[in-house]
């Protein structure tokens, strides 16, 4: 018996069906070709299996099994997809609910390390994730996920330079939360500050634009934003450690960290992750890792869905 898994981002939709030990390779569907999630779902199934039930993960906070995609305003509503295609049972988590309940199988190649020892077997897993927006959420074992709006907390400076752009934030946006740091937005909002701070003029530059200077040494100021943001995902990371308890170790996803591993490597990401004053000692054994598994998700899609 299948169950029809997907991952639903605001531009593709990827599905797969699991039959209780593996999926098939997922196919990505373009989201503008279609009218509804519903819709395309439909579509992949047109020439597949009837799943007995289905498992969507989406980017968003799910209440009463239905979510709104934010870069749309579809409603992504369990009843009424499961309605739609005569699938009996179909669960709308939240993405990093997925995400989060990839982490247990998650190992070798699909984990670029960023220092510490061992895990703690047993312990609570953390995971954040830059991308659009900032995700955040826990494992807890044995089997339990934590999803939380941990991106939208805020930020703390840890040093002049850091307080000056948090300052500058403010004032542009009011609260600043770490998705305002931690994002691809976020890139952008540093970089605009950087310039601001320094009396420069100019456009201001796109996260891909920022990153690519950044990475080929062709611009100091694309390079500070982005050791800033490495600085400031590392504080975090450490953070969340200690809130959660997660000396099973802590893991950056996303869409954005992958791109540039090596350049987080060698950041001040893991000075700053153990820079938590008496708890240092707490927090070095601690593993962090970047996921490098591009169908993470759907790992824990399907896992959410041998618990069903």
């Amino acid at each position: 018996m299948n169950t029809l898994i997907a991952d639903i981002g605001g531009t593709n939709a990827r599905f797969a069906l699991f039959d209780g030990r593996t999926y098939t390779p997922p196919l990505r569907l373009a989201l503008d070709e279609v009218d509804s999630i519903a819709e395309a779902a439909a579509g992949y199934l047109i020439d597949r299996p009837r799943p007995v039930a289905a498992v969507f993960a989406v980017a968003g906070p799910v209440q009463d099994n239905r979510v709104t995609l934010t870069n749309r305003g579809w409603v992504v509503d369990g009843a009424e997809i499961a309605a739609a295609l005569g699938i009996p049972r179909v669960r709308v988590v939240n993405d990093f609910a997925a995400l989060s309940a990839s982490l247990p199988d998650l190992a070798g190649e699909d984990l670029f390390p960023l220092g510490g020892a061992q895990a703690e077997p047993g312990a609570p897993l953390a995971v954040l994730g830059p991308g659009t927006g900032l995700g955040v959420g826990a494992f807890l074992p044995p089997d339990r996920v934590l999803v939380t709006e941990g991106g939208h907390s805020s930020i703390a400076a840890h040093d002049p330079r850091e307080a000056a752009v948090i300052e500058w934030l403010r004032g542009r946006f009011g609260h600043v939360s770490a998705e305002r740091l931690l994002s691809g937005q976020g890139i952008e909002n540093i970089h605009a500050a950087l310039v601001a701070l320094d009396g420069g003029g100019g456009p201001e530059l796109e996260a891909a634009a920022i990153t690519a200077r950044a990475l080929a040494g062709e611009c100091p100021v694309c390079r500070e934003a982005l050791e800033i943001f490495c600085a400031a995902l590392g504080g975090v990371a450490g953070d969340l450690a200690l809130l959660y308890g997660a000396r099973g170790g802590v893991y950056v996803g996303g869409g954005i960290c992958p791109r540039f591993p090596e350049f987080i490597a060698a950041s001040r990401f893991r000075q700053r992750f153990e820079a938590k004053g008496r708890f240092c000692g707490w927090l070095e054994p601690i593993p962090a890792w970047i996921i490098m598994r591009p169908d993470a998700a759907m790992v824990g899609l399907a896992a959410l869905a041998r618990q069903d």
